[in-house]
């Protein structure tokens, strides 16, 4: 592993008005993800991990602070330039699948890469390829309707790196599914970060899960922690 971090949260602060008064999320946090690393983020429900995923990811630009990504400096960049790293270099994953209903898990997995600009040929190689390897390829032509709950998170997954991206970053991405089914995705999901060198920030309640990644922090008073 590089010592120098593909990703990093350097005096990040975000906090919210709430009914009057201020709720402060992140209080000059600081964080650092290796190339190759998968981390556990492990917190209580209401503690920020949404909210330090989604400043992590781009999503929400923190109040203070800054967040590198591969050594570039993001917090002042234009809304349009954070949606260009976001689309090419963050992969995201949700508790729950959010695919688009009227089109197949094929069509979902090439969606973000002809946004990208790749021509449909090689976006829907490249997606059969993903969906084989997380073992839904012959559920390609299917839509998320006639999909289980493990199948629909695992073409979740296969869209969220389908432009191979630097940083997959995944809040509780088995959370809806039953413990076996759970196990089932985390197993693909972990081989896939661990097969294309990714680095990944997975956000779980799930300790077993946790425990099987090369670290785990927390959220505390607003500073992420080592466990």
């Amino acid at each position: 592993m590089s010592a120098a971090p593909i990703l990093q949260l350097t005096g990040v602060g975000r906090r919210y008005d709430e009914i009057g008064r201020e709720l402060i999320i992140l209080d000059e946090a600081n964080f650092s993800l290796g190339r190759g690393e998968m981390v556990a983020l492990v917190a209580p429900s209401g503690a920020g991990k949404s909210t330090l995923l989604h400043t992590a990811g781009l999503l929400e630009r923190p109040d203070s602070g800054d967040v590198l990504l591969d050594g570039r400096s993001c917090g002042a960049l234009s809304d349009d330039e954070r949606t260009a790293i976001r689309r090419n270099d963050v992969g995201f994953v949700y508790q729950f699948h959010h695919l688009l209903p009227e089109f197949t898990a094929l069509e979902n997995v090439m969606m973000p890469q002809m946004i990208r600009g790749m021509s449909p040929s090689i976006a829907s190689e490249r997606a059969q390829q993903l969906l084989d390897y997380m073992k839904v390829g012959a559920r390609a032509s299917h839509r998320p309707s006639e999909l289980s709950g493990g199948e629909q998170q695992r073409v979740a997954i296969a869209r969220a790196v389908a432009n191979a991206p630097l940083v997959l970053l995944a809040d509780e991405p088995t959370g809806n599914l039953d413990p076996v089914t759970s196990s089932y995705v985390f197993e693909a999901l972990e081989a896939l970060v661990r097969q294309s060198g990714l680095s990944a920030m997975i956000a779980t309640h799930n300790h077993e899960l946790a425990r099987r990644m090369d670290r785990r922090v927390t959220l505390k008073n607003g500073k992420i922690i080592n466990l």
